[in-house]
């Protein structure tokens, strides 16, 4: 089978044209270190205005370019070299105090703060990370402060829920319970005013499971939604149609590991069904190998040779060496081979495996250079 196209990652970050930037994959392939790579490479290369938003909870990307700390701000990478780099991480119960204040009053936000459900569904809502992601994404790209946003999602398959957040919103604002809770019935009170004046078993029902105080949680909070969150439903929507215009670039990061691939797999096919501009596949942590001329087998004749003359030493350990080098190679071959396989038309480029992880902007260098070679 013939190799795939090389992604050319130097290119897409200095493109003027290329705004968004999302990369996505499972946990632990390295997402963190490509999205702060990318956006390091288009800041000090290229002289963008770059802001990275991770949304892993992870802290390493704080370390990497060199902050103590990340918050729902961006906070400015100062040892940047000729460009401008700012960095944060997603804090979604802020963001979503930030679209309540934005939509009511003083006094309406006040209310909406104390009220308990919204404090254990703005934290714990299922949901509710992906929801403010596009929230973020939306503010960020309103500001006009930058030139290019470079996105780092969650792990797992949740990496791609934030394309599903305006609908689940949607239905969540629109959902039949809040509709019988807050809509006015012919005698003119709420559904929830008929339930609590009633004392039918119903109602006592209700009470004993989840508790009136609860109901009259819900019920107030259900009565703010249309004026509070009605306007993050339009820039939720309108923030999914960016994200399939070509100003946009998704990229999907793996590892040479089964799981990892088939991760892979799945999300560009979702990325495809949804119509969201793909741009290719990073494949981190991939070995090479110098002496591709030596097999494993040759190598470890040669050593087994070393031992029979009584002349074991280093030598006949670098042999072993490379023969274990050589059989994971081509393991991790095969391994990569069934994402082309499965998607033959997605451009790659693979990022080489370091001695030790990522710790500052001189490794996230290293890491962007490694992908920039892939196509010089």
């Amino acid at each position: 089978m013939a190799e795939p196209e090389v992604l050319d990652t130097d290119r897409l970050m200095g493109n003027p044209q290329t705004k968004v930037v999302v990369c996505c994959g499972s946990g632990g392939v390295g997402k963190t270190t490509t999205a702060a790579a990318l956006a390091l490479r288009a800041a000090e290369k290229h002289g963008r205005r770059t802001v990275v938003l991770t949304i892993d909870p992870a802290r390493r990307l704080a370390q990497s370019l060199g902050l103590e700390e990340l918050d729902n701000t961006p906070r400015r990478v100062e040892k940047v070299v000729d460009g401008s780099l700012d960095a944060m991480m997603l804090d979604m119960k802020r963001t979503f105090d930030e679209v309540v204040s934005s939509h009511t009053t003083p006094e309406q936000a006040e209310e909406i703060f104390t009220n308990p459900f919204y404090q254990a569904m703005s934290g714990t809502f299922a949901g509710t990370q992906e929801y403010m992601a596009m929230e973020k994404l939306a503010q960020l790209r309103a500001e006009d402060e930058w030139d290019l946003i470079v996105v780092d999602t969650p792990p797992s398959r949740s990496a791609l829920d934030f394309l599903d957040a305006p609908a689940r919103l949607a239905r969540f604002l629109d959902g039949r319970m809040l509709r019988l809770l807050t809509a006015p019935s012919r005698g003119g009170h709420s559904m929830f005013s008929l339930m609590t004046s009633s004392m039918s078993f119903f109602t006592r029902a209700i009470n004993k499971v989840i508790g009136g105080r609860m109901l009259s949680d819900i019920a107030t909070f259900a009565a703010s939604l249309d004026s509070t969150f009605g306007g993050f439903r339009t820039r939720a929507e309108a923030t999914f149609r960016a994200l399939q215009d070509q100003q946009t670039a998704f990229l999907v990061v793996a590892s040479p590991a089964p799981d990892a691939i088939r991760e892979a797999v799945y999300f560009t096919r979702r990325l495809t069904e949804e119509r969201m501009p793909l741009a290719g596949l990073i494949l981190n942590r991939s070995h090479t190998i110098k002496a591709a001329g030596l097999s494993a087998e040759r190598a470890l004749g040669a050593a087994e040779g070393l031992d029979a003359a009584d002349h074991p030493g280093p030598t006949a350990d670098v042999l072993r060496v490379h023969a274990r080098l050589v059989s994971q190679v081509e393991t991790e071959r095969r391994i990569a081979m069934r994402y082309t396989v499965a998607c033959p038309e997605v451009p790659q480029a693979r990022v080489p495996a370091f001695a030790a992880d990522v710790h500052d902007l001189e490794d996230l260098r290293s890491v962007a250079e490694a992908l920039i070679n892939q196509s010089s």
